[in-house]
């Protein structure tokens, strides 16, 4: 009788498996027809072959009657998103791309490819990996070319790989690696003064039994002794004056890079002494001023050195002056005097590594290109567009915004706006530095915009944007004790914008759900030493497997919600 019982059930549950597309049909058109309400009007795209997780997670929720959340999850993986590829060999990736192309074409929609093997990725955390020097990269964007053919793709070139370059990498490593060794100092600075304290009490002790006094009388033996005190050499010694102001490092994995290069790190450590252990400062006239920690997307200033005069005098003498030099007495730009800023080795790969992806992707005709260029929290304008200008933009369909992140759609397109506009703005000679920016209020921005921009955007670079998790916009944790790594699996986001090369904006040509909705970033551990993620109180899957918890808020916190049933026409 069991085992007939078992076996009746295991069928159960393997019918109800099989027919659960058939069951949810109603719920697949009724997205499918929402998209082709208007197809007159944009170009379709190319949904994906959802995760095979996903579909485990529909059937349970489905078995247990869950029918809604199974349906709005149901949809959420049938909507179009980006296929990603990175860490395939050349043969590999040539073979999947042309599969999925070959697919979008014969379905008449556009596909959207996510390139992702940049040497040196995400700074070696959460999802490191890449190619491992410039030329295995150049084959691998041959691979690319080769499987795209002359097929009509849209590509998202190396999500961070310009907004994270590897000199913000050396920058949040550096942060890092002072703030341990500054923790290093105060702890071997009290032990050294909990030393000296005890060898003078010794000493004092001695003194006392040699003199035939109790130590113990009521009166403490350091009373007894005044030259101890009075002798300036066995005063502790002073502490580092910066050490206090750097809090150690919270996580040693990043994740995505994201959270070391946007925003310095402001939890005070635990491990500082208390104020009744630290040692008394000197006075003011003797004490330096403590230094201040760059952000990780800041460069330090260098420092003034006193071997470095004004007129640089050990600079060779110049050669004799040629016809076009200016003649003695004459006034130079001061620019033309600037000594050239080299960049790091592995900064200088990296953008030769974008250009070559561009020239090569945009040689094939119908392919579409697109930066990197962070989001609307991370870097100023200012910041990236320099980064844009090095990487290719010239040549570049554009750059997009907001990958595998939070920001609402109107920061975004405010964002993608400035940056645009400067874009423009320096192509015809001026400074980036002179640009409006985010931080600016919109009245002064707008101005600027009124003075600068281009009236047509057919002559600006135009961009993208990923709304795949940014329905709730992004996350602030309660506890500001605690690194938020707000880009790791936040709790409580939701769906945004449906995929659509519609967008009623002149310079946006497509919102996306580039990042794949219900994926894990990584193993968020938030400055603790895990395994748990302190927010969720769950270990979260690694970067890239499927997390059943997260795929859930998003679609019921879905803004627009996600519709589970279809209306029936005219009603």
């Amino acid at each position: 009788m069991r085992k007939r019982r078992k076996i009746i059930t295991v069928s159960t549950a393997v019918a109800a498996a099989a027919t659960l597309p058939l069951l949810m049909s109603p719920v697949v058109s009724a997205a499918v027809l929402e998209d082709d309400d208007e197809s007159s009007r944009m170009t379709r795209l190319y949904a994906p072959p959802p995760d095979r997780d996903s579909y485990r997670q529909v059937a349970r929720l489905a078995w247990r009657g869950d029918f809604r959340d199974s349906a709005g999850l149901l949809s959420m993986v049938r909507t179009p998103q980006a296929v990603w590829y990175g860490d395939e060999t050349p043969e590999q990736v040539e073979r999947l791309v042309r599969r999925t192309t070959r697919s979008a074409d014969w379905q008449g929609r556009l596909p959207v490819l996510a390139l992702y093997n940049v040497p040196g990725r995400d700074c070696g955390s959460y999802s490191s990996g890449g190619a491992d020097s410039l030329a295995e990269y150049e084959a691998w964007i041959d691979a690319v070319a080769a499987g795209i053919g002359d097929r009509e793709v849209l590509i998202i070139l190396e999500p961070d790989s310009l907004a994270l370059l590897p000199s913000d990498c050396a920058d949040a490593s550096n942060a890092a690696q002072t703030a341990v060794e500054q923790q290093t100092v105060i702890e071997e600075q009290t032990t050294a003064d909990e030393q000296t304290t005890a060898d003078e009490q010794t000493a004092a002790d001695e003194q006392t039994a040699a003199d035939g006094q109790p130590a113990a009388d009521g009166q403490p033996a350091a009373q007894e002794q005044p030259a101890a005190e009075e002798s300036p050499t066995e005063l502790p010694p002073l502490p580092d004056p910066g050490a206090s102001t750097a809090p150690p490092t919270g996580s040693a994995a990043p994740g995505t890079g994201q959270e070391a290069a946007q925003t310095p790190a402001q939890q005070v450590p635990d491990a500082l002494p208390a104020a009744s252990e630290t040692p008394a400062p000197q006075p003011p006239e003797v004490q330096e001023p403590a230094a201040l920690e760059p952000s990780a997307s800041q460069t330090p200033a260098p420092e003034p050195s006193t071997e470095q005069p004004g007129t640089l005098p050990e600079l060779p003498p110049l050669p004799t002056p040629d016809p076009v030099t200016p003649e003695a007495g004459n006034s130079v730009d001061p620019d033309e005097l600037d000594t050239p800023v080299v960049e790091d080795p592995e900064t200088a790969a990296r953008y030769s590594e974008i250009n070559y992806a561009v020239d090569v992707l945009t040689a094939l005709g119908q392919t579409s290109v697109y930066l990197d260029a962070g989001h609307a929290g991370w870097h100023s304008v200012s910041s990236i567009v320099p980064r844009l200008i090095k990487a290719g933009i010239d040549r570049a369909t554009g750059f997009a915004l907001n990958v595998s992140h939070y920001q609402t759609d109107p920061d975004s397109t405010w964002y993608g706006r400035l940056i645009s506009s400067c874009l423009a703005y320096a192509d015809e000679g001026g400074d980036p530095e002179e640009c409006a920016d985010q931080s600016w209020s919109r009245r002064h921005a707008r101005r600027w915009l009124r003075a600068h921009a281009p009236d047509d955007p057919a002559g600006m670079k135009h961009y993208v944007t990923d709304t795949s998790r940014n329905g709730q916009g992004p996350w602030t944790p309660r506890d500001r004790h605690i690194d938020a790594q707000s880009w790791c699996n936040p709790p409580g986001r939701g769906l945004g914008r449906r995929p659509t090369t519609h967008t009623g904006d002149a310079l946006m040509d497509a919102a996306l759900w580039v990042k794949t909705p219900g994926q894990s970033d990584g193993r968020c551990l938030r400055g603790t030493d895990g395994p748990l993620d302190p927010v969720r109180g769950t270990v979260n899957p690694e970067a890239g497997e499927w997390f059943p918890d997260q795929a859930l808020e998003l679609v019921r916190y879905a803004d627009p919600a996600v519709k589970v049933f279809r209306r029936t026409a005219g009603r």
